[in-house]
């Protein structure tokens, strides 16, 4: 969702890339989501750090997880790295009775990402 928003929001002024440590795959309920608030990420993919080219040098990493801040692989140190943790839709969705209340969760946690999203620009300058 994170890439989804940098990408739509900040076209032009974020060069983004999504990727983790583990792999997940795409899932179904952040596609909806997103889609509600107009955008597309249907065509992204859960990657690898290791599956982005390796010619790219990162000004800024993100991480938006706590797993992630905890076992994000050290970059060169021109490189920045800033925790933002988030919740995590899926663990939090788990046990929803109803679609609606699983929904709920990526909502909520779609526009906590959206708003700081919109904050970046003034955090990386």
């Amino acid at each position: 969702m994170a890439e989804g928003f940098a990408k739509v929001l900040e076209e032009g002024d974020i060069d983004a890339y999504s990727a983790g440590i583990e792999s997940h795959g795409l899932n179904t309920d952040a596609v909806r989501v997103m889609m509600e608030v107009g955008v597309d990420i249907s065509g992204h993919e859960s990657k690898l750090i290791g599956d982005l080219p390796g010619a790219i040098e990162f000004d800024y990493v993100i991480t938006v997880c706590g797993h992630a801040d905890e076992s994000c692989p050290v970059f060169p140190a021109k490189t920045s790295v800033i925790h933002r943790g988030f919740d995590d839709p899926p663990k939090l969705a788990a046990n929803s009775e109803t679609d609606e209340e699983r929904l709920s969760h990526f909502r909520r946690v779609r526009d906590e990402i959206k708003a700081y999203v919109m904050t970046l620009p003034m955090i990386l300058k």
